[in-house]
């Protein structure tokens, strides 16, 4: 009778030593056309998840706004976002934290033989803006127009848009600038179209040396916190498999379907892009750059982008240590 106990002891055990023995699994929400779904598929294509200590599950999401519902429904672990939003969302409450992605952001974009050679050229012009009205970097480019005594809300026609549809109307020449996220203006780059200035130009020109990464990874601090060992891991195999993509021909030439290139000149140039948005530094002096950005935008968006907080909230960034 003490046997039989014993036994049936065990076998209602083993279910627990079975599920403490599984590797945990990160859900990544990602958009099909992301850069971040690149990196995954270099992930498995070099055979860097074989002997990890997690499995990833690939969620795809529709755009930035279904990630962020995503994450905030428990629906997947891991987006990528920007540390603006993550400030804010930690302002109400959610205890959400980021880690560098990338460094690359937005362009303002002419056609090769524009007359536009300066923000004060844009005056009386219509300009493309993605993004919405409280695109960052749309409000730090006014920032800089003020700077030069320019009002670029008063003297440009603005026009909002989704990417796509802002790239094609540059093509048609209904537009004659326009500001939009990297991959957009790579594609456009490659036909000869001149990038007047770029979010990191913009930065600068406002008096911040450090170079500070646009987006990141986003996820709920907690989970993190509990999933540390392999989170980290996971940070470390996700730059290992950039690098290559960025040394290894062989190895770009396997995700160029994912990156909706059209001609091999505009492969080119987005791996030029994505390989120069590598982040390179992150530490105390590149998160209190990360600050005064902060603080401008507040300003500027009247809380609108940043919510009540004037200040960039205490844990928004993540410490893998």
């Amino acid at each position: 009778m003490n046997m039989k106990i014993c036994l049936f002891a065990i076998a209602a055990l083993l279910p627990q030593f079975a599920s403490a023995n599984e590797k945990p699994t990160i859900r990544i929400g990602a958009m099909a056309a992301g850069t971040l779904n690149w990196e995954l598929a270099a992930m498995r294509n070099q055979g860097l998840l074989d002997k990890a200590e997690f499995s990833v599950e690939n969620i795809a999401v529709a755009n930035q706004q279904a990630g962020k519902v995503a994450l905030q429904a428990g629906s997947v672990d891991v987006i990528v976002s920007d540390w603006i939003w993550t400030s804010s969302m930690r302002s109400t409450g959610t205890n959400l934290s980021f880690y560098p992605f990338s460094d690359t952001s937005g362009v303002l974009l002419v056609p090769a033989d524009s007359s536009i050679k300066s923000l004060a050229d844009l005056k009386g012009k219509k300009l493309g803006i993605a993004g919405g009205e409280l695109d960052k970097n749309w409000l730090l480019l006014q920032a800089l127009g003020q700077q030069q005594q320019l009002d670029l809300n008063a003297g440009v026609e603005k026009i909002y848009g989704a990417p796509p549809l802002l790239n094609q109307q540059l093509l048609e020449k209904r537009v004659d600038a326009i500001l939009t996220f990297w991959q957009f203006a790579a594609h456009l780059e490659a036909q000869g179209y001149q990038a007047l200035l770029t979010g990191e130009d913009i930065i600068r020109q406002l008096g911040i040396s450090e170079t500070v990464p646009s987006i990141g990874y986003v996820f709920k601090q907690d989970w993190a916190d509990q999933h540390k060992v392999a989170f980290k891991q996971f940070l470390s195999l996700s730059k290992q498999a950039h690098d290559t993509l960025c040394s290894s021909d062989t190895e770009w030439q396997k995700i160029v379907p994912l990156t909706d290139a059209t001609s091999p000149k505009e492969q080119q140039k987005l791996r030029e892009r994505y390989c120069q948005g590598r982040v390179e530094q992150w530490g105390a002096t590149q998160q209190s750059a990360a600050a005064k950005i902060y603080a401008m935008l507040h300003q500027l968006s009247n809380n609108k982008l940043t919510g009540q907080s004037a200040q960039l909230q205490a844990g928004t960034f993540w410490s893998a240590d």
